[in-house]
């Protein structure tokens, strides 16, 4: 029998256990899960306070101070005028008002003499909740002071262009496409993230778990190269990570379809082309994790040591994530070799309907594959040593 039907063997073997256990299971849907569900929370949230917004209820203290204005607030679309509370700074301090507007009595006197007439608006800065209301207050009383401002000016026989020094005019380059993808480039990390939690289950059991259980020592008594048996793993849990990117990547295709995206703003399309290009991208990370998550189960003494090892390793695939949103960057040719970065700025490309090359994505497979390689040769050199097999 050649190695690679002993591989084959072993990797049949293993996945038979995996689908008994569990656990595996288990591992394989949440991962699948995480990504979708959390995506779908996050953009279904910002949507509801979209909409919170369009229908926003303003208490107003001293309404008798500044009827004009309120008569033209109570004009615009989706505002509700309301008496405010007695101790506006108490109601939005615990928290019964989100921003609550305060005309003083001296208003209607400085506003007929044509100085600024100050109104006060309460709010709380450190609610995240109250933010898109209170920008939607401010928004509509400096609509108002420009609107009158205007009037005073048209009235005086001056332009109210005259006020106006520079015109500011935006052009934006990018497409619609590139803006969304900007918008949903935390879709990737997830799927990167499924990647590294779908095969960690197989990965750890078949090895740190065999090895604790004593059922590693009887398969290696068998005339296979250490080789072909670390192959065989490294397969059973490559094909679960690979399960498990498949069905983040429909189930967030999925879920999209049912989150209002044109409320946020967003124009977006996903067609076949790009989840080819996006599976492409990122599934040679499969190869990769679960090399790396072999090898580091094989080096554990124990089942709970490797879960250890994993725990510090789940968090590699939420950097690239991070560092994109916290220093945008455009994809340029070095990064494609570099592992999980060239597979998130492949990734960002497809979202965003920038054709990437072909060598591109040649690359960075080539770079995944390269260090599973390598893992795998490290485990099969381990498994030939006694001190990794009986020290338990």
């Amino acid at each position: 029998m050649t190695p690679l039907a002993q591989a084959q063997v072993v990797f049949r073997k293993e996945l038979k256990d995996a689908f008994r256990d569990k656990r595996s299971l288990y591992s394989i849907l949440i991962g699948s899960l995480f990504g979708p569900l959390v995506t779908g929370f996050m953009l279904n949230t910002v949507a509801d306070r979209q909409r919170q917004i369009e229908e926003v209820r303003i208490p107003v203290v001293g309404i008798e101070h500044a009827p004009a204005m309120m008569n033209w607030l109570r004009q615009q679309a989706g505002v509700e005028i309301v008496k405010g509370p007695d101790d506006p700074e108490s109601a939005v301090r615990e928290r019964i008002e989100d921003v609550i507007v305060v005309v003083p009595a001296d208003f209607a006197k400085k506003f007929r003499s044509s100085t600024p007439a100050p109104v006060q608006v309460i709010a709380d800065g450190s609610r995240n909740d109250s933010r898109p209301k209170i920008q939607r207050v401010r928004l509509l009383l400096q609509r108002y002071s420009t609107e009158i401002g205007t009037i005073r000016l048209v009235g005086r026989g001056v332009s109210p262009s005259i006020a106006t020094a520079v015109l500011i005019e935006d052009v934006e380059v990018s497409s619609a496409q590139q803006r969304a993808a900007a918008i949903l480039s935390f879709i990737p990390m997830f799927i990167v993230l499924a990647a590294f939690t779908g095969g960690m289950q197989i990965a750890t059991d078949s090895t740190a778990g065999e090895r604790e259980r004593g059922s590693l020592e009887p398969l290696l008594v068998n005339p296979a190269p250490r080789g072909a048996i670390a192959a065989g793993k490294w397969m059973a849990a490559t094909f679960g990570a690979a399960l498990s990117v498949l069905l983040t990547t429909a189930l967030v295709l999925v879920m999209l379809r049912y989150v209002p995206l044109q409320e946020l703003g967003i124009r977006f399309r996903i067609g076949g082309r790009e989840v080819a290009g996006l599976l492409a991208a990122l599934l040679p990370m499969c190869l990769m994790s679960t090399g790396v998550q072999t090898y580091l189960a094989t080096f554990a003494r124990s089942f709970k040591e490797a879960q250890t090892y994993m725990g510090f390793l789940i968090m590699v695939p939420v950097l690239p994530g991070m560092l994109s949103a916290l220093y945008p960057i455009s994809s340029k040719p070095w990064m494609y070799p570099i592992p999980l970065l060239g597979q998130h700025m492949l990734a960002a490309d497809v979202l965003g309907g920038k054709p990437a090359p072909l060598w591109a994505f040649l690359l960075a497979g080539a770079a995944a594959l390269v260090i599973a390689m390598l893992t795998m040769r490290m485990t099969t050199v381990m498994l030939q040593r006694e001190r990794i097999i009986f020290s338990r």
